[in-house]
């Protein structure tokens, strides 16, 4: 399935503009935001970066899917390659894919992010992990708002902090955490064909796809994308905390 198939299914692009920004600060804002106890949990934070981006820019994904792997998808892969190309145009989002040789979790998607270190705030986390990530320096006046939680089955609470980039933004991936990073198009999250919910025989929640390029994002990444779409773009308030993951991101 290359950009041309998915035509029907993928919004218009949205201009990066003082209007989304006002409309995600003003949104987020209004939000009473759901907060989760950490308990025997450690705490992290992700940046969910909104930089504008050009169409056409990423023609190519460095990472070649190899036989077979589309197939631990729960609920199949739907004709979709796991390439992450024809995503780019007008505002977007930072995503990455990991690095292969991380001891976990390793050539999955995420958000730039890690640990919250004992003094930190969040948005300092996030800003932190950003640079050390992709070389990507932003103040705190870049913070736009934070979404809800999310308890991951790794044993982690994760705050999405909201970052305005202010522009295309240049990108340093660090090599030994990060194979690509990838300028999403805000209407990739809008697309006619996403959000996708499926059942698993391991859980009673429903795991949620998120559905990006030829690829589909699974939690933690695709319920903090999902509500940034639902909350900061939609102003609806619904909550993805009790969405699952799928097995395979369980470790």
């Amino acid at each position: 399935m290359g950009r041309d198939d998915r035509q029907g299914l993928v919004a218009p692009v949205l201009a990066y503009d003082d209007s989304l920004r006002d409309r995600v600060r003003r949104n987020l804002a209004g939000h009473p935001r759901r907060v989760l106890s950490l308990g025997e949990r450690r705490h992290a934070a992700v940046a969910v970066v909104l930089v504008d981006s050009v169409e056409g820019e990423d023609r190519v994904d460095p990472h070649q899917p190899t036989t077979g792997e589309m197939d631990i998808i729960p609920g199949g892969a739907g004709g979709l390659d796991g390439r992450m190309v024809g995503v780019s145009g007008g505002a977007a989002f930072l995503l990455c894919r990991r690095a292969a040789g991380l001891n976990s979790h390793a050539s999955q998607w995420a958000l730039p992010g890690g640990r919250v270190d004992a003094g930190e705030s969040v948005t300092e986390a996030a800003r932190r992990e950003l640079d050390e990530e992709l070389g990507v320096t932003l103040s705190e006046g870049s913070v736009l708002g934070l979404l809800d939680d999310y308890a991951t089955r790794s044993g982690y609470v994760i705050t999405p902090v909201v970052l305005w980039g202010g522009g295309h933004l240049e990108l340093r991936p660090s090599p030994d955490e990060v194979l690509a990073a990838y300028r999403v198009g805000l209407h990739e999250l809008l697309r006619d064909d996403s959000p996708r919910f499926i059942s698993i025989p391991e859980s009673d929640r429903p795991v949620v796809q998120v559905a990006l390029g030829n690829d589909l994002i699974h939690a933690p990444t695709g319920a903090v994308l999902l509500q940034l779409r639902w909350l900061g773009l939609e102003g609806r308030d619904d909550a993805v905390a009790d969405f699952e993951q799928p097995v395979f991101a369980w470790g």
